[in-house]
């Protein structure tokens, strides 16, 4: 299949076109503001789909939003026409279309000729009236809000709002990309005379700027937002796509002494927490039970032993384990319990605890195995 991409360079054209050629699809002609215009005119007598996702929608004056958003259509389906070509055409227009201006205009305007256009040449015509989209490669500081607040928070740069309590729809770019390549395969989610992203998220201004602002916190809490929930985990992929490339990596807190070292790795509220335990060799840790904590150690490197004993019993279990053979121990509640470095290097367990470490209510009890 050949298909066309107007906006190829654009912030759903790059993502559109990199999911493409994910799935195979290679015969893609792209264009953009840098292409030769000459070119329309093969990829116009030559596609079987079109993806028309060129527009503009911060221009310097608004004559641009007629002369782009309904210009180029225009263009596109004249050339189409001239070609004889009556291939199905996609239009990115956007929830704005139903308002009084000049960037709703001139994708009403789009969307009306694309109509008429579909009953004079039976070409399948599917109109897409985006919300709001964000995701990875949206410039920021230009017409995305999620891209902008990511961005600056991102670079402790401020953020300017005049009512937090603005409601937003918002559909997730991979979404909007999944639903467009369903178009495509003739699978559209037609809702009327017009299609939909089957996905759409609404949430205020405020509660996405606090949330961003707590994903920038949790790199220096290890704390990781709930990604049970659908909203949150696509939020948090957009922010961290927008991270500074010098600021990927951050430091963590070792906790240091004579036996190795102990540090926390990633703590969830819901899913307990997950740290790196370096033993030095020969060297004996834990020796403690739990009443409700509960424990998964995972040896990465090295070699040990992990002993446990019921607390009302003076019988003592053992595995062995090894960084050569990776396998989870649980640590069950009511057991004493140790782990010793049998080796003669370092031995690195990685641990998960179904709780946060709570000072103040450990739930750790000093014991001998």
């Amino acid at each position: 299949m050949r298909i066309l991409v107007t906006g190829a360079m654009g912030f759903i054209g790059k993502n559109l076109i990199a999911e493409l050629r994910n799935r195979n699809y290679v015969d893609i002609f792209e264009y953009g503001k840098e292409t030769d215009p000459s070119l329309l005119d093969r990829y116009c007598s030559e596609v079987d789909f079109v993806f028309h996702l060129a527009g503009v929608n911060r221009p310097k004056d608004s004559s641009e939003f007629m002369d782009i958003n309904f210009g180029l259509t225009s263009t596109l389906l004249e050339k189409l026409k001239r070609y004889s070509n009556s291939c199905p055409v996609l239009f990115a227009s956007s929830i704005q279309a139903s308002l009084d201006n000049h960037y709703g205009l001139s994708k009403k305007a789009g969307e009306d000729l694309l109509l008429k256009y579909g009953k004079a040449t039976g070409a399948k015509v599917l109109i897409y009236r985006l919300p709001n989209v964000f995701g990875k490669w949206c410039r920021p500081n230009y017409n995305s809000a999620i891209a902008t607040f990511c961005y600056n928070i991102a670079r402790e740069l401020p953020i300017n709002i005049n009512d937090p309590n603005v409601v937003m729809k918002l559909s997730y770019i991979d979404d909007v990309v999944e639903e467009m390549i369903r178009a495509m395969e003739s699978k559209e989610n037609l809702v009327g005379d017009f299609c939909e992203i089957p996905t759409v998220h609404t949430s205020t201004l405020g509660e996405i700027i606090d949330m961003i602002y707590s994903f920038k916190k949790g790199r220096g809490d290890r704390t990781i937002p709930d990604m049970s929930n659908s909203f949150t985990k696509k939020l948090y992929s957009t922010y961290l796509s927008y991270l500074p490339e010098d600021q990927f990596s951050y430091g963590l807190k070792m906790n240091v002494d004579q036996r190795g070292s102990f540090t926390e790795f990633i703590k969830t509220r819901d899913r307990g927490q997950v740290s790196v335990n370096i033993s030095k060799p020969g060297v004996t840790k834990g020796n403690h039970w739990h009443h409700t904590k509960n424990e998964k150690f995972l040896v990465v490197s090295g070699k040990g032993v992990i002993r446990f004993r019921n607390v009302n019993s003076d019988k003592v279990i053992e595995y062995f384990v090894s960084g050569e053979k990776l396998e989870v121990v649980d640590i069950p509640t009511g057991y004493a319990h140790n782990i010793e470095n049998l080796g003669d290097c370092d031995m690195v367990t990685v641990m998960w605890a179904n709780e946060l470490f709570d000072s103040d209510a450990p739930d750790t009890y000093f014991m001998e195995v």
